[in-house]
């Protein structure tokens, strides 16, 4: 039966998104509701930026029939602050809001789910020597854990299929353990998700003339969503004992999502260190750096996509050796960081390549013009 609903979720969930693009589409043509073309921006066309609104549809209505005999009490506070996110994704993508009204509500949808669903981290599996956490503490990390996660895939949505690309790689990660540690609700959720953005980033990277984007409105839901999988998938490990458990759980749910998290550390870094706010727009994504070598979206999404699961299973291999979970953590940071910053130091070599050869161009004229 489990198998059933969860099989139902995903293709319940691809089929309403594939069902309501097109006239999701038509809409935005109709009423001129296009992503803006700009410098910063990869793509240029004018194309809606609404799939988030088909998201959003399959994936509610995908769960809420799959799990429509079973218990699941989380579900309505996740649904009512994905529906606060929804919202405020549609005015930001419309009209462009400030980042700190963004903020706010989203802190607001993230307040609905530890406050009021009970859905936070109670325990931090010895990060920093801390294992225990009381309320207040639980409530702060939780908020702030899924504030980062909802804007790591809000900034790492650039190109074509990449943010639903590794949210469909992160999100079917921890579908499967949750199938397999016999949470099914949780199982269901995600494979609902699964199934809207395999029906998304068929229209985001193979639409011609039915393309759109995901906006605002989509990233800032997969980030609730997954913010949400990655806290149970912690909560769930605290006193596991089933074949299935993780022991260093912080350490491997970094690197389920770990593209998104270490390109939003890097960005606001280096803005930081710029002198300029963390939330303003540049073209230092990593995505932006692969555009340089790699024209093709697609090439640049599959090489992000890559780099997301070989990190995964470096991370269950370090669970394997039972090494601290602060080490484990601090390996992968590094190992993350120093991967991120390879495009850059490639860019630069090959631009002071390309001012070598002028240099000696001009050196050339230059001895010709006296030695002749």
């Amino acid at each position: 039966m489990e198998i059933t609903l969860s099989i139902l979720a995903f293709f319940l969930g691809i089929t309403l998104v594939i069902v309501v693009i097109p006239p999701i589409i038509r809409v935005g043509h109709a009423k001129h509701l296009f992503d803006t073309v700009n410098e910063r921006k990869l793509h240029t066309k004018t194309i809606p930026p609404l799939g988030g609104v088909a998201i959003f549809i399959g994936f509610n209505l995908a769960t809420v029939v799959a799990t429509g005999g079973i218990r699941f009490d989380e579900l309505k506070y996740i649904q009512s602050a994905l529906i606060v996110l929804l919202f405020i994704g549609l005015k930001d993508d419309m009209m462009d809001i400030s980042a700190r009204m963004k903020l706010m509500v989203e802190i607001f949808a993230a307040f609905l789910m530890v406050g009021m669903g009970d859905i936070r981290f109670t325990n931090l599996h010895g990060v920093l020597g801390i294992y225990d956490i009381g309320l207040i503490p639980s409530m702060i990390i939780s908020v702030f854990a899924i504030i980062v996660i909802i804007n790591a895939f809000n900034l790492i949505d650039g190109i074509d299929g990449l943010a639903s690309g590794l949210a469909i790689v992160s999100t079917f990660i921890l579908g499967l353990w949750f199938f397999f540690a016999g949470n099914y609700t949780f199982a269901i959720m995600a494979f609902a998700l699964i199934g809207s953005l395999v029906g998304f980033f068929i229209f985001n990277v193979f639409g011609e003339e039915h393309k759109l984007f995901m906006g605002d409105t989509g990233s800032l839901i997969i980030g609730l969503i997954i913010a949400t999988l990655i806290i149970k998938f912690n909560e769930m490990n605290i006193n596991f004992t089933s074949e299935y458990a993780i022991q260093a759980s912080p350490a491997v749910s970094f690197a389920i999502i770990i593209i998104p998290l270490i390109d939003t550390l890097r960005v606001m870094t280096i803005r930081i260190i710029n002198k300029k706010s963390p939330f303003s727009a540049d073209n230092n994504h990593i995505h932006h750096r692969l555009y340089y070598f790699f024209k093709k979206h697609i090439i640049i999404t599959s090489i992000l996509i890559a780099s997301n699961i070989a990190l995964f299973f470096f991370a269950l291999y370090l669970n394997k050796t039972g090494l601290n979970v602060n080490y484990q953590l601090l390996l992968l940071i590094v190992t993350s960081v120093v991967i991120s910053f390879v495009p850059s130091i490639f860019i630069r070599l090959n631009e002071d390549r390309k001012n070598q050869v002028v240099l000696k161009s001009r050196w050339s004229q230059i001895t010709r013009l006296f030695f002749w």
